[in-house]
């Protein structure tokens, strides 16, 4: 239950191959990535903003009638006070605990009943809980969801349990897991006097006193309508969904002003940074480089669109140049790629990253990993690649939108990561109007500096020697 998807770079990365034809009417048949500026990521949403200050987001889909339903809260773990980390995903556990119109348990049963889904997920930088049910059963997902919003009642007999549950969970996560454990190291060199680099399920020795009085805190600060977001997405439109919402959300009042979310600023500190854990559990060893860029939210006009191509072009897939040079031709890697992290409210991070073939030195593939990048930053990419990979993302996008749930989690989290509605709606011509020199920009400008570099080590590690070294 911690993160969620990547905003629509996660979509046009995960989805491709799972929509291989044409399932809109309106997608272009034209091969100049040009022909999908005029697109729209949900055309026919319609949104409203209810007297209590709740955002009310629908997104028709009216193939099937089925809808789901998501509460979105524009709070994280980014949000918590310090030494209270891991409050925002505790409280989400909590939030199924039950409130004074419903038992815990009430709920999750009548979702069952139905034959439904639900689940719920934490982020940096917003919460959120989702029902997919029969239409019909619309008007009981968001009377239940808006009474937890409002009602929610907690007993030490509840919390105190749980927060065991929440404490093997991240004994699970993090300390038996080497990769994760690093992860939590590189992500504090990154986010030096930001909350980012606090990991989202919280340190364990202050999840150790996370308390009932902490938990309401959280929940009367931040789980106030003003502060919320809910999309419906299926066989619904305004018209019929309004009326449910005003009589269940409507009638909740504004608890508190949580106000602009002003965070310390991650801060850039000069020379060389390295986390190094080696793990006998740990079969392969494996590299990765991070540096700081701005996200969509705080990017300069195109330059987030840009980084989203650039990543996609340096290892997001197949045709990649990380895949085709490190993996294919070389065969120095068992696998390599790159990943940007665009949809948070602050400053976020562009990393790359590779596992050496048997035999292989880390450092040689590293070098080769970087001089890629410094290729790119010194010389640009071609045309083609630029084309395909403009295609390739805009098309999974515009597919994307054959699933209802996909829609519902890409317009709430734009949504509280500060985005609008227009502006999700408009990405396919941002993305289509990126060019050559915007790409080579964008890597001079971020990718050039001195990165952070972690390794993943098999315990007792020793890099072998490199080819046609030894004599």
């Amino acid at each position: 239950m911690l993160k969620a998807s990547k905003l629509l770079k996660g979509l046009v990365l995960s989805t491709l191959l799972a929509f291989p034809t044409p399932l809109l009417a309106e997608t272009p048949q034209k091969a100049d990535s040009t022909a999908f500026a005029d697109v729209k990521i949900g055309p026919d949403i319609a949104t409203k903003t209810l007297d209590n200050g709740l955002q009310l987001v629908v997104i028709p889909d009216h193939r099937a009638p089925v809808v789901t339903h998501m509460a979105w809260y524009k709070v994280g773990s980014a949000d918590e006070a310090p030494g209270k980390s891991g409050i925002a995903h505790f409280l989400e556990h909590l939030m199924f605990k039950g409130t004074s119109n419903a038992p815990e348990g009430e709920f999750s049963d009548i979702i069952a009943e139905v034959g439904g889904q639900e689940n719920a997920f934490t982020s940096t930088d917003y919460t959120a809980y989702y029902q997919q049910v029969a239409k019909d059963h619309l008007p009981t997902m968001m009377k239940y969801e808006a009474d937890r919003m409002g009602n929610l009642v907690l007993t030490d007999e509840q919390v105190l349990p749980e927060r065991e549950v929440i404490l093997e969970e991240r004994a699970q996560r993090v300390g038996q897991n080497p990769g994760a454990k690093l992860a939590e190291s590189f992500d504090q060199m990154m986010f030096v006097n930001h909350p980012y680099g606090t990991p989202i399920i919280g340190w364990e020795d202050e999840i150790k006193k996370l308390n009932r009085e902490d938990a309401f805190a959280f929940y009367d600060k931040y789980y106030t309508p003003n502060n919320a977001v809910v999309v419906v997405a299926g066989d619904v439109t305004m018209d019929e969904v309004l009326p449910i919402a005003q009589e269940t959300y409507g009638k909740l009042k504004r608890r508190a002003e949580p106000g602009e979310r002003i965070r310390p600023q991650v801060q850039r500190i000069p020379g060389e940074r390295v986390a190094t854990l080696e793990d006998e559990r740990v079969a392969q060893p494996s590299l990765q480089k991070g540096w700081l860029v701005p996200s969509t939210a705080t990017a300069a006009k195109g330059e987030a669109e840009a980084l989203d191509l650039l990543s996609y072009i340096l290892g997001g897939g197949a045709n990649s140049r990380f895949y085709q040079q490190l993996v294919v031709d070389s065969q120095k890697a068992t696998s390599a790629g790159s990943w940007y992290n665009s949809d948070t409210l602050d400053t976020t991070q562009f990393k790359i990253y590779a596992t050496p073939s048997e035999g292989v030195p880390l450092e040689e593939v590293e070098a080769d990993a970087l001089a890629i990048v410094a290729d790119v930053a010194e010389n640009g990419v071609s045309q083609a690649e630029l084309e395909r990979a403009k295609k390739s993302m805009l098309a999974a996008a515009i597919y994307a939108q054959d699933k209802q749930s996909t829609l519902a989690r890409v317009f709430g989290t734009a949504l509280t990561t500060g985005a609008t509605v227009e502006e999700v709606q408009t990405w396919p011509a941002r993305i289509a109007a990126v060019t050559n020199d915007q790409i080579k920009a964008a890597a001079q400008k971020y990718l050039t500096e001195e990165p952070l570099s972690g390794y993943l080590l098999p315990a007792n590690y020793e890099e072998p020697e490199a080819k046609g070294d030894a004599q």
